[in-house]
């Protein structure tokens, strides 16, 4: 074989390389650009994008405490909704939420959960209801407050107002981040929790 076909066939062998290196980059840009998103992400709740920053505001809880919602970061924020009744899917989600944090274990104390009563009729019922969910907070105004608070949380797939039943992921930082419709698997919210609080360098 002369020096010149010699001098081809590695010229060949070298672009072969380039060529299968740079293959998989070329699809994933093809992939990528042409719209394609994977149907199967590694958590199980609805992400919401991108993360939604929660305003402050100055809230009252159950028992007429002031609180800010601003309060509520350094920690995962579990968040429901709930009207003056509670019927069954209102009851799955305090106990769902409930669960799901102990179920974290020593981690556990990383994360809150919070009630939101969208309107102030049989406060005390609920004062008696709530001592089965200790450390959960309980917000109930004022009005206008409120109002303005449901109205950050209202997403595509459905909103405090229309499906009132969804549980809300709040980050440490304050940002909606995901979301959970009324028939979530609470065995998926737990497994996405316990993956946050795994990788997670705040809250």
């Amino acid at each position: 074989m002369t020096p010149f076909a010699n001098s081809l066939s590695g010229r060949r062998k070298i672009v072969l390389l380039l060529t299968l290196f740079a293959l998989p980059m070329i699809v994933a840009y093809a992939l990528y650009f042409g719209g394609w998103r994977p149907s199967a992400t590694g958590n199980y709740g609805e992400l919401v994008q991108p993360a939604r920053p929660i305003a402050d505001m100055a809230l009252v809880t159950l028992d007429s405490q002031p609180i800010r919602f601003s309060d509520l970061r350094g920690k995962w924020t579990l968040i429901a909704f709930a009207a003056a009744d509670c019927p069954k899917p209102c009851e799955r989600n305090l106990y769902h939420m409930r669960q799901v944090i102990a179920a974290q274990g020593e981690k556990a104390d990383r994360v809150q959960s919070v009630l939101v009563l969208t309107d102030s009729k049989a406060l005390d019922w609920w004062r008696y209801t709530i001592k089965d969910y200790p450390g959960m907070r309980v917000v109930v105004g004022p009005p206008p407050a409120l109002a303005a608070l449901v109205r950050q949380f209202t997403l595509p797939a459905g909103s405090p107002l229309d499906n009132p039943y969804r549980i809300y992921l709040i980050d440490p930082l304050g940002n909606l981040m995901m979301s959970y419709p009324v028939d979530a698997d609470p065995n998926g919210l737990r497994k996405d929790l316990a993956r946050l609080l795994r990788v997670s360098r705040i809250g």
